[in-house]
């Protein structure tokens, strides 16, 4: 009688030694590693302080029987259990170092004849196919191709200005005729006003919409059409500029 109250199992408590302590929260820390991954630890390191599974459940956001999955797993395997089961299929082709390869070469460097890496491009650099390389990047969440800008113009007028240019597209006023002009053809020396963040697993390369010009030189030549031949040239550089 002096035992009704209680229901269900005992849960056999989550110790775990400074040292596997310090080794989640550094794992945890890290940003290049899969979220599920990432998760499992920090589901492991908050049942470690204490707290029942549905307390870290719905701290974590995932469903109560996921963290006692885990839970049972790190008890039983410690670091071992927190990873992925062999699934059944066939055996894999592509070991552990080779997807570390890639994704380090993605996030660390570029090819020489482009800005950023494709899908075929660092397959025959790699020597996988584009399939693989397709379902590693998408993985990890890593999309090359990807950039955003994080700096806004400071210039006080903007939106009054980018209201007028615009308007002037959707709205001309009549008998009007809108010419766009861009720049004359010049080489340039540019550089972002501020560091470019690089690209990280999820999140793009991010840099400012605004640079600043370490001078510019602009070629001039005249040649005859028909045969290609040069007949007279011109070189003017301009001093540093930022927009």
């Amino acid at each position: 009688m002096g035992n009704a109250g209680v229901r269900g199992r005992p849960i056999a408590p989550l110790v775990v030694s400074p040292q596997e302590r310090t080794y989640l929260e550094r794992q945890v820390r890290r940003h290049r590693v899969a979220r599920s991954l990432s998760e499992r630890r920090r589901a492991i390191l908050r049942c470690a302080d204490g707290l029942p599974s549905k307390s870290v459940a719905a701290e974590l956001g995932i469903h109560e029987h996921t963290v006692g999955k885990w839970r049972r797993r790190f008890l039983k395997d410690r670091f071992d259990g927190l990873l992925d089961e062999a699934r059944p299929g066939r055996p894999r082709t592509i070991d552990d170092d080779q997807v570390a390869e890639v994704i380090e070469r993605t996030l660390r460097t570029t090819p020489a004849d482009a800005t950023h890496w494709s899908i075929r491009s660092m397959a025959a650099e790699t020597g996988l196919s584009h399939t693989t390389i397709r379902r590693m990047w998408s993985a990890f969440g890593l999309q090359p191709h990807r950039s955003q800008t994080f700096k806004l113009s400071s210039d006080p007028l903007f939106v009054d200005k980018v209201r007028d240019i615009v308007g002037l597209y959707l709205s001309p006023p009549n008998r009007a005729l809108v010419l766009s002009i861009d720049e004359k053809s010049q080489i340039q020396t540019l550089d972002r006003e501020q560091p470019v963040l690089p690209m990280m697993p999820g999140v793009p390369e991010r840099r400012t919409h605004s640079y600043v010009r370490h001078g510019t030189t602009t070629l001039f030549a005249a040649l005859n059409v028909a045969s290609g031949f040069v007949i007279g040239n011109a070189t003017s550089a301009i001093g540093q500029s930022s927009f």
